[in-house]
């Protein structure tokens, strides 16, 4: 079956089609009766968009590092764009229309890890704020604490699986270009932005998600 109109314009710079919840507003106030009485498509909640994958990392911030360290800082921003963080982790981004006041400040916006097409309540994870913002950020983390996050895929306090971020792959990163990203991390401006708390399977979204494709084997 194919997937519905794309409600963004073929323009936007994107390498990654994906599709997004456009009805969590009826789906929230729908009762499970209703759900267990009408056949549910769940393609009749999805259209497709086009991910913005390739974004500008923020510049450093004067002030915000030593100036001995400039050339640690600029590399940390090269990684950056180069790993792509800007495609999940700035709001907007991973439905065509990425919000420059918000680069790297989290999104709204989350990922579904588990199949919405095979279940109707998928888990969901929303891209975090790794701005060094303190309260909605990483402005209380220490820099193993960051470096974990990158390589490990683990969370501030030892938690690991962050299921849709490409770690396996950051995993190879040398010493020197994970000091690098930590370094140019604590050095953007700290954007205060709060995204939706992460959904478990079987529990209902309340906030829009992307889903990366499907594979269906005949």
């Amino acid at each position: 079956m194919p997937l519905r109109r794309r409600i963004f314009p073929a323009s936007v710079p994107a390498l990654v089609p994906a599709l997004v919840l456009a009805s969590l507003g009826l789906a929230a106030c729908a009762g499970d009766a209703l759900y267990d009485s009408v056949p549910y498509d769940p393609l009749e909640d999805y259209v497709e968009v086009e991910a913005a994958t390739i974004l500008d990392a923020p510049s450093a911030l004067a002030g915000r590092y030593a100036p001995d360290r400039a050339e640690q800082v600029e590399r940390g921003e090269y990684l950056v764009e180069l790993l792509g963080c800007g495609g999940c982790h700035t709001d907007g981004a991973l439905v065509g229309v990425p919000d420059a006041e918000r680069s790297l400040a989290g999104s709204r916006t989350g990922i579904a890890w588990s199949n919405p097409l095979g279940e109707r309540n998928p888990g969901v994870v929303y891209p975090p704020n790794i701005t060094p913002d303190v309260e909605t950020g990483i402005g209380n983390w220490s820099d193993w604490q960051i470096a974990d996050a990158v390589r490990f895929g683990v969370g501030r306090h030892g938690t690991g699986g962050i299921r849709v971020m490409p770690w396996p792959g950051y995993a190879r990163l040398t010493d020197e270009d994970l000091e690098a990203i930590v370094a140019y991390l604590r050095s953007i401006e700290a954007v205060r932005h709060r995204v939706p708390d992460d959904v478990e399977p079987g529990r209902r979204a309340t906030a829009p998600f992307v889903y990366f494709g499907y594979y269906r084997r005949r």
